[in-house]
């Protein structure tokens, strides 16, 4: 998980996104309107196009390098760990309760908020730095936690080495956030939005790095070298070290100059306790169900299945597009939605929130769509490189597909979330997490126990759609009850006629596909054409059966992207 995107909302139950973290934006005025939405959207767009590419391109090159089996797995494994310790420390707490805090401060205190600031950053560094050293004196219990008594002592081992090395980022990935969340409260989003790329790069460097190395001829954990391990270790953790490094001259640019201050009672860090507390609850609960999902699929692994690195490099694909798009819509979204719930306009609101889902399913429904025909083409043109073998490219395909479901209810999941923390409610969100995660764990459960082990990374992605279903089901009867009605006639209109088009359009993108590679082979090559082929069909008869059942939507996103793009003008 890097620090990346526009904005993140608390952590979503599965295995983490390895490019996405929390860039909250300053609350400002926005203009009215969908074509207002889309156009604040755009320059957070394309940083995490830039960023979401470079993480592609990142996780291809590690997959390439390490491979689908154990040692992928092992590598995946121990890189989660200081993704979850640090989500649980300050991931959500830093969404929803530090920069509103900050920007409280700058606003009521007479020195702008400066000396706030100085005491908050002191506080959680500090309380990063303890956490820190205790995960890394703890890391083989952590390694022994996400193992089986399947797992072999070779592969145990690896994870644990790999624990040492990289646990340190979760220091490294708590001050980047921090600094972020400093350059944000002072409409500064260049910087955090395009850090990641350097993230992004060092581990691309470290991958070919490691590709050139000497190395035994199968790569196992019993026979990968200590060298092996050094670079792809070290190289990580330097990755988040040089992304958080390169927010320092951005913060002296906007002025800031951090001083260390632990004159901390009394000045009103107790309310950041108070806030963040619920927030805790919710991240808590959330990386309770992750513990079962990485041992499900790390079991799996071992018994000869997709593990975690194929889950992983599936929930990327699934993140990717939400990340570009839906993240992008509720950056824009939320200082509206916060006004309105400031002012109790609850009925503006609720029409944010439809607005919101029905932007986003402009382009998340044909995604599904595309995932689902194109998924295992898409896969292979992607991951099938190095040590990274065909079944293992065509498992994260079927993976790929599998996720595609959750799309849109993951989408509106968040949005309402987001609609509670328009509304300063950090309890709801935190409270209706649980049966969310209660759910999921007792599916998850299920397909590890009955399902043979190629088809457990299968399940688990099934197992996040539910979540996200329940979650919708729970907070849109909560909200209804707070905010009254939520236009659900028109979203679900809205949703029908696009699922009617994305489903003519996925048909002859598949077909086309399907076509192609039987006549090309379904190799690297005949992948790709047919990537190519089906995907261009696929958009195009999109467009045509949208325009021909009049989704208002969608002319309304084309009507923008034409405007801004000089060619299409």
């Amino acid at each position: 998980m890097n620090p990346d995107d526009a904005t993140q909302a608390l952590p979503v139950v599965g295995l983490p996104d390895d490019d996405a973290t929390a860039v909250i934006p300053a609350v400002e005025p926005a203009d009215e309107g969908a074509g207002s939405v889309a156009r604040n959207s755009g320059l957070m767009a394309i940083g995490s196009i830039v960023s979401r590419g470079t993480g592609f391109v990142r996780n291809a090159a590690i997959a390439a390098a390490l491979g689908g089996k154990l040692v992928g797995n092992a590598y995946q494994v121990a890189n989660t760990l200081p993704n979850m310790i640090y989500e649980l420390l300050l991931g959500g707490i830093l969404t929803s309760v530090v920069v509103p805090l900050i920007v409280k401060a700058r606003k009521t205190d007479k020195d702008g908020g400066e000396a706030f600031t100085h005491r908050l950053l002191t506080a959680a560094t500090v309380l990063l730095a303890l956490a820190t050293i205790c995960a890394v004196l703890l890391a083989p219990l952590i390694a022994w936690v996400f193992t089986s008594d399947e797992t072999s002592a070779d592969s145990r081992g690896l994870i644990t080495v790999l624990a040492y090395l990289l646990l340190p980022e979760i220091f490294f990935y708590g001050i980047a956030a921090l600094l972020a969340a400093v350059l944000n409260t002072r409409n500064h989003f260049a910087a955090p939005m395009w850090a990641p790329i350097l993230n992004n790069i060092t581990v691309i460097i470290t991958a070919f790095v490691f590709m050139a190395l000497p190395s035994p001829d199968k790569l196992t954990p019993s026979t990968i070298t200590p060298t092996q391990i050094a670079v792809v270790g070290i190289g990580t953790t330097l990755g988040i070290v040089f992304q958080s490094c390169a927010l320092w001259p951005a913060l002296r640019k906007v002025g800031f100059r951090w001083k260390w201050r632990f004159d901390f009672y009394g000045v009103g860090l107790g309310e950041a306790v108070r806030l963040g507390s619920w927030a805790l609850v919710y991240v808590g609960v959330s990386q309770v169900g992750l513990l079962p999902v990485i041992w499900f699929a790390n079991n799996a692994g071992e018994r000869g299945g997709p593990g975690p690195i194929i889950h992983n490099n599936a929930f990327l694909l699934f993140m990717m597009v939400h990340g570009i798009v839906a993240v992008s819509i509720l950056t824009a979204l939320l200082p509206r939605m916060s006004a309105a719930a400031t002012e109790e306009r609850w009925g503006d609101v609720s029409a944010n929130l439809s607005l919101g889902t029905r932007l986003s399913s402009v382009v998340l429904v044909p995604a599904t769509a595309a995932y689902v025909a194109l998924g295992v083409p898409l896969a292979i043109t992607a991951f099938q490189f190095g040590r990274f073998e065909p079944e293992d490219a065509r498992a994260t395909g079927f993976a790929v597909m599998a996720a595609a479901v959750g799309l849109v209810p993951f989408a509106i999941s968040q949005m309402q979330i987001f609609a509670f923390y328009a509304m300063r409610d950090t309890k709801t969100p935190a409270l209706l997490n649980i049966p969310v995660v209660v759910a999921k764990v007792a599916f998850d459960l299920g397909v590890w126990l009955l399902l043979p082990a190629e088809y457990v990374v299968v399940g688990l992605m099934f197992g996040n759609t539910l979540s996200y279903l329940v979650a919708v089901v729970i907070s849109g009867r909560l909200l209804r009850k707070r905010i009254g009605a939520l236009d659900t006639g028109r979203i679900s209109q809205t949703l029908v006629r696009l699922s009617i088009a994305a489903a003519v359009a996925g048909a002859v993108g598949w077909a086309l596909a399907y076509g192609v590679q039987a006549w090309l082979g379904d190799g690297k090559l005949g992948s790709f054409v047919a990537l190519l082929v089906g995907g261009l069909a696929l958009g195009a008869a999109f467009v045509a059966g949208a325009v021909f059942l009049r989704i208002r939507e969608v002319t309304e996103v084309w009507s923008t992207v034409r405007r801004r793009v000089p060619g299409l003008r």
